[in-house]
């Protein structure tokens, strides 16, 4: 057995057959930072037939000790993550399908961005989009495999695999404080490799058909604490997005702000309707005099204005660095466009 995955079918639990199954299924991975660099990696290393990555972000230097997908020119060029990943996942195995998408997942575009994959895989940074994914793939009838981590501790939780269980939702007051964060206590990169592992071995089990109770695991590297929970009890009869009276809240409410302060950085990203584009080459044009060190491809706009670093994606968001104030960024962001 010489074949590229011939170590991976000699494991008695994949076997030839399951290789198959790996070979046939199709991936979602939302967000493209340190989670979805090490689980792209895997995923794609294993033979996935697909693999569909999704991220809002730039690549940034802080972000190098532990997105493993990256590299220093990648920050020089100012790429998104998605592209970033797109083209170094396809350069580890080009018998995958890998597209990377630089788009925000919002209740209006997720439904349509998990059509058609089997496993939906969490690498986001924020509680917000999760409780999104939760409700969409409850919806979809989808496996959602949740993991988070912050400091050196990593978190980990299949949803949809088995009815009784429990949702993130149902799980909301059990989870920690969502006021740790990498912005606040910061991260290291051996817990976001051993979080990875754990979603995608998890992943792993349910393609290839391998019967598992999913629990509730988590573990601090630095401190050796480990937990293995069954949380079946959590389950709430009632809850608005896994119950018999499913409404799934997080999809059906409009978003309450189009301003969202994010993880890691001091940064605002501005989000405006899908009524309202910014052509990016008009754009340019328009703020060329008046703002410095000026880069722009087809993807985005980036540039240093008024003592903040801004970078404007072609699908009409703002990022803008150096702050946390809203306010403060719907005024620089009114300078710019009006």
């Amino acid at each position: 057995m010489n074949s590229r995955y011939s170590r991976q079918e000699l494991f008695a639990p994949i076997g030839i057959e399951g290789q198959k199954r790996i070979s046939a299924a199709n991936i979602f991975i939302l967000g493209a930072g340190a989670l979805g660099s090490s689980s792209g990696e895997m995923l794609v290393r294993a033979g996935v037939k697909r693999v569909t990555i999704v991220d809002r972000d730039i690549i940034d230097w802080t972000n190098l000790h532990r997105q493993q997908l990256y590299t220093e020119q990648d920050v020089i060029d100012q790429l998104p993550k998605a592209v970033a990943a797109e083209k170094r996942l396809k350069s580890i195995n080009g018998d995958v399908d890998v597209s990377g998408m630089v788009v925000d997942v919002t209740a209006e575009n997720v439904l349509e961005l998990i059509e058609g994959h089997d496993v939906i895989l969490d690498a986001t940074d924020n509680i917000e989009t999760r409780l999104l994914m939760n409700d969409a793939a409850l919806k979809r009838g989808v496996p959602f495999f949740m993991g988070a981590c912050v400091g050196s501790y990593g978190l980990t939780f299949p949803i949809g695999i088995k009815e009784e269980q429990p949702c993130l939702h149902c799980l909301l007051e059990t989870l920690p404080p969502q006021s740790l964060t990498c912005d606040t206590v910061g991260v290291i990169s051996p817990i976001v490799v051993t979080t990875a592992a754990r979603q995608v071995a998890d992943v792993l089990k349910y393609i290839t058909g391998n019967e598992f109770m999913p629990k509730l695991e988590s573990a601090n590297l630095w401190t050796g604490e480990r937990s293995s929970m069954n949380v079946e009890s959590l389950k709430k009869d009632n809850c608005p997005s896994c119950s018999a009276e499913s409404v799934y809240p997080y999809l059906s409410a409009r978003e309450s702000t189009r301003f969202a302060v994010l993880c890691g950085r001091d940064t605002v990203q501005l989000s405006w309707p899908p009524n309202r584009r910014v052509e990016l080459k008009t754009f340019v044009n328009s703020v060329e005099p008046i703002v410095q060190k000026l880069i722009h491809n087809p993807h985005l706009a980036a540039f240093e204005f008024d003592s903040h670093r801004i970078v404007l994606f072609r699908d009409g968001r703002m990022l803008i660095h150096g702050t946390k104030n809203i306010a403060e960024a719907r005024m620089i962001a009114a300078k710019l466009l009006g």
